[in-house]
């Protein structure tokens, strides 16, 4: 199984063939074979059993040989120079078609964390011969992969080996060719005289002799076909997908023996490489025959098919046993499910001679002669410049759990700002109740100089999680405008809740359930894990429980959405209701570690629980990172970010008031798919990306549309067209609308002005990219950002998650880290009412916070406020338009039988298009008038639909190929409501008398224009803040 290169200069060099880490070569002497090598048993039988007469070729000549001659360690006869082992994931997407799901591909797509993989890459040449023109090899070994194997004796083993070259074929076309190859070489020391024979393996040699400038950008080819399940056969190549750049000031190739290694250590500590695996057919048994490996299967005839993602995460290929490691693995493709079965000759003979050739290697170095067990789990990070921890840090920074009134199921909050979305249907359980959003929190060890140098898990460091989350809603201070605003002193004085209830029995108010803690893994269900023991007067509450994942991070349940009367009162307002409590909570985690027995200073975190989020994807144009950004720029606590990049400060803000085309019909109009305002058609986006002057009057106009509340505060018509914190009607203040927060406002007016990088790739679409994917470095700040992107910033009004205290940075002991209260420090009381001026005050609640402090000061419960957060308030200047939070409470929604009418190509396009267009009101399936609507939410927020990703249509550009649909929408299909019920808000002053409410209410219905059952009528004190102005 020898090769040489047929245009090499001096003595033939043996080498293997192509994909092998085990035998295919003989000896890897620096020239032709000596006595040793030719000095055997006679002659080899090539036509009765070339198997056998490979094995006694390779093994028994060839290793033999070298062990007798000492080698020590004794090394694979081919592809015997290393250019590093690293440690990866083979992913499959969860919805690939059903017929790739075979053997080790199923596994793998049923695992979301995916296959772990180790990879072998190396060069067919001995170490002291330079990489340059030698043929590369790659040895992939998965682990979990249960079940029989074809290989004899290997048992349940739970790995799968796949071998590749950097050569699409193989230099002969059977098991009795490259028997005859060998022994020309191996005992007659005649490689020319056989290749003078058979030109068309002396020409794939001579194109296998090419260069690759590195190991992570070559693309690889199994060569040889493998079965895919019954009557299936194809093959495997494995095509980069993106790596780290080479390093500028490497030696050139020809100058440096050994690049191919320093080339991988170096792109792999800088970050991480991917490649695709893909599958090729055989779609036509005499073009691509089974047992002719010289035959090349085109891909004009079959094209490969991707079905797998194989990603090596940055890592340090040098560290400690790696390479070690890699050395002792042995890769054979009939290690193999039998859905994967080698065919032809040749694969038939190399399961013979590798797996000889393995036991002997690893019995001379006194390596078990098995698989291995656990794939070798030490950190794949790159070691900082300082790798000894000093500090840990939790993040995210302010985790943020939703509540749900599933029993028990949940999902995992986003980990990264463009975190691949859950598949449509994710978010109900099977009996449609809506999930929990769990908030899972990572501890990451630091050195000296601020650096991350590893994720601390169980695997090493002794962890002991600590949380503390408590409901104080029901005894703080009613909401009734940001405090830290100048509307705040001309509306209703911000009284104490409950103010009947006092006294000692005041405390009974607050539900505090104390701390808890968890250490370990997989944690969960334990009634010592439960924030059950706090009441509200004598009512026991629910706030949440912790859990551990299998590495030990804390995951932090909240509440199932009750929300009750202790009187059984119905809810009369949006945020001050009397008598009622809910099971929104938050608090401060922290964490005891110890590593190799050394205690760690561990910087804690905080935990926010919120409202469900009804557009999972979707973001606000000013979320609470943006927001907080800016107040820790305006500090000087971060630095102003620049230069301005057009993909990661302009396009976002654009692109987000695109995506709320999903949830308001205003904003479809504006800004949706064909609207005039569609940022992300190709056409406009690449001119917006064009920093050149024949674009600067279209980005001047597109920044000076955007709001400045000193010039047009209480006009609705500049953009975003959102409520602000003073909203009320009719409008009296600047701030009645939102504006962009001051951050963003000057990287627009830059960019309008030119100054900015032109970063856009045209065409290319936003990648997801999981946590995992990131570099190390990336990791912690990538946490707290994705929690806080999903969370808006819009009208603190009161607000969705948190609210306008968290804008100011005495809250905070670094950026996005909540300032802890100690114990020894309690709150001083503010009296009756909380006036503006307490609450700013240096000793006033914006300080250090304790449990239950962040939320205090939202609605209660919340769901009369989230469903008094509307849009058409002002029907006169829109019934769409301005609009509160619709990224996260919908407004208007692409209904799924509209949806099914817009991609059903059968149908007239016209009734397609008008399908698309058409919105229906989200919260239609709440009853009508006001005081029905907000009471209904209490029970039935579960019921009501989300805004999930669908395909789209790929047969009209009027149409998007991916369309945001309300989705598991819970409430009985039939009766439907209508599409416009609850579509306008019809706020009724005189209707705040209990005495003339039902008839004030009664006229006003008869009196408007609009039907009946468009419209919720009542006395709205969500928009009447004022008094003089109601």
């Amino acid at each position: 199984m020898a090769v040489i290169s047929a245009s090499s200069s001096g003595p033939a060099e043996p080498t293997g063939p192509a994909g092998s880490s085990e035998p295919t070569g003989p000896a890897e002497n620096d020239g032709p074979a000596g006595p040793a090598e030719n000095d055997g048993p006679a002659e080899p039988d090539c036509a009765s059993d070339p198997g056998a007469a490979l094995k006694e070729m390779f093994v028994d000549r060839s290793q033999g040989g070298r062990i007798a001659r000492g080698q020590d360690p004794v090394e694979r006869p081919v592809f015997l120079k290393p250019h590093g082992t690293a440690r990866g994931t083979l992913t499959v997407r969860a919805d690939l078609p059903e017929e790739l799901r075979v053997g080790f591909l199923e596994l793998a797509r049923q695992r979301p964390e995916g296959l772990t993989a180790w990879v072998r890459f190396s060069s067919d040449t001995v170490p002291s011969r330079p990489d340059l023109l030698t043929t590369v090899g790659v040895g992939v070994k998965l682990f979990g992969v249960p079940g029989a194997k074809l290989l004899a004796g290997e048992g349940d083993a739970d790995t799968q080996d796949l071998l590749l070259q950097n050569h699409d074929v193989f230099f002969v076309d059977t098991a009795r060719d490259m028997c005859e190859f060998t022994r020309a070489g191996v005992v007659h020391n005649d490689y020319e005289s056989y290749l003078r024979d058979h030109p068309v393996t002396r020409r794939i040699l001579d194109d296998m002799a090419k260069p690759e400038e590195s190991a992570l950008t070559a693309t690889y080819w199994g060569v040889l076909p493998y079965s895919f399940g019954a009557d299936r056969f194809v093959k495997y190549k494995l095509v980069p997908a993106g790596c780290a750049p080479a390093d500028p000031a490497a030696t050139p190739p020809e100058e440096n023996p050994g690049h191919l290694a320093a080339d991988l250590a170096h792109r792999l500590a800088a970050g991480e490489a991917a490649f695709d695996l893909l599958v090729q057919f055989r779609t036509d048994a005499e073009a691509m025959p089974l047992d002719r490996a010289t035959v090349r299967w085109e891909e004009s005839a079959s094209a490969p098919v991707p079905v797998a993602r194989l990603t090596l995460a940055r890592q340090d290929v040098r560290g400690r046993g790696q390479a070690a490691y890699g050395a002792n693995l042995a890769f054979n493709p009939w290690h193999s499910l039998a859905e994967h079965k080698p065919a032809g000759s040749i694969a038939e003979a190399r399961a013979t001679v590798y797996q000889a050739s393995a036991g002997r290697r690893r019995d001379a170095n006194g390596v078990p002669a098995a698989e291995p067990g656990p794939a070798r789990p030490p950190s794949t990070e790159p070691p900082a410049r300082d790798t000894r921890i000093v500090r840990a840090a939790i993040h995210p920074a302010i985790g943020v759990a939703r509540v749900g009134d599933s029993a028990e199921e949940f999902f995992l909050a986003p980990e990264t700002e463009d975190e691949p979305p859950l598949p449509t249907g994710s978010y109900k359980d099977a009996t449609g109740a809506l999930k929990r959003q769990a908030a899972r929190f990572r501890i990451y060890g630091y050195n000296a100089a601020g650096e991350p140098v590893a994720e601390l898990t169980a695997d090493n460091a002794e962890i002991r999680w600590t949380a503390h989350v408590a409901n104080k809603k029901p005894a703080w201070y009613q909401f009734q405008l940001a405090l830290d605003i100048p509307e705040a002193a001309r509306t209703e004085e911000s009284r104490l809740r409950n103010p009947r209830v006092g006294g000692a029995d005041r405390d009974g108010l607050a539900i505090d359930p104390g701390p808890r803690s968890v250490r370990g893994r997989d944690r969960s269900g334990g009634p010592e894990l439960r924030f059950d023991t706090g009441r509200f007067l004598h009512i026991p509450v629910y706030l949440g429980e912790l859990r551990t994942d299998d590495a030990g991070r804390l995951i932090f349940l909240g509440g199932r959405g009750v929300a009750e009367s202790a009187d059984g009162k119905e809810a009369d307002t949006f945020a001050n209701n009397d008598g009622w409590y809910d099971d929104i909570s938050d608090g401060p985690v922290t964490a005891e570690v110890r590593v190799e027995g050394r205690a760690l200073p561990v910087e804690p975190a905080w935990v926010v629980v919120g409202p469900p989020n009804y557009a999972p994807e979707l973001k606000s144009v000013r979320t609470l990172y943006d927001l907080l950004r800016d107040a820790f720029v305006t500090a000087g606590a971060l630095p102003e970010p620049e230069p301005v990049s057009f993909t990661h400060d302009i396009l976002p803000i654009l692109r987000r008031l695109c995506d709320l085309q999903w949830v308001n019909q205003g904003l479809a109009t504006l800004f949706g798919h064909g609207g005039r305002e569609h940022f992300l058609d190709p056409g406009l986006l690449a001119a917006l990306a064009d920093p050149g002057p024949r674009h600067t009057e279209l980005r001047r106009q597109i920044s000076k549309t955007m709001r400045d509340p000193d010039r047009d505060g209480t006009s609705p018509i500049p953009w975003p067209p959102v409520y602000g914190d003073a909203m009320s009607l009719p409008a009296v203040s600047a701030r009645q609308h939102l504006a962009l927060s001051p951050l963003q406002t000057r990287q627009l007016a830059l960019w309008a002005a030119g100054d900015f990088v032109s970063d856009l790739v045209p065409g290319a679409a936003p990648a997801p990219r999981p946590l995992d994917r990131l570099p190390l470095a990336a990791r912690p700040a990538a946490l707290d950002r994705a929690a806080l992107s999903f969370c808006i910033a819009d009208a603190f009004h009161p607000g969705c998650e948190i609210t306008w205290p968290l804008r100011h940075t005495t809250m905070y002991s670094a950026p996005f880290r909540i300032r802890h209260r100690s114990k020894d420090n309690p709150e001083r009381p503010y009296g009756r009412v909380l006036t503006p001026q307490a609450a700013l005050a240096y000793d006033g609640p914006l300080y250090a916070q304790g449990p239950g402090d962040l939320t205090r000061w939202m609605a209660v419960p919340w769901q009369t406020d989230t469903a008094s957060c509307r849009s058409g308030y002002e029907k006169r200047h829109d019934p769409y338009l301005p609009t509160f939070w619709p990224a996260r409470v919908p407004n208007h929604v692409l209904a799924e039988e509209d949806y099914l009418i817009a991609v059903d190509t059968t149908r007239p396009r016209e009734e397609r298009l008008a399908a698309f267009a058409r919105r229906a009101n989200w919260d239609r399936w709440l009853p009508t008038p006001y005081l029905a609507t907000i009471n209904a939410m209490v029970k039935d927020f579960g019921r009501l639909g989300l805004v999930e990703r669908r395909p789209g249509a790929t047969d009209d550009p009027l149409l998007p190929a991916e369309m945001l649909v309300e989705s598991e929408v819970s409430f009985p299909a039939e009766p439907a409501p209508p599409f416009g019920r609850n579509l306008l808000s019809l706020h009724v002053p005189l209707a705040a008398d209990e005495r003339l409410r039902d008839a004030v209410l009664a006229t006003a219905v008869s009196l408007a224009e609009e039907p009946d059952e468009e419209l919720s009528a009542g006395f709205i004190e969500k928009v009447a803040r004022f008094p003089g102005n109601r």
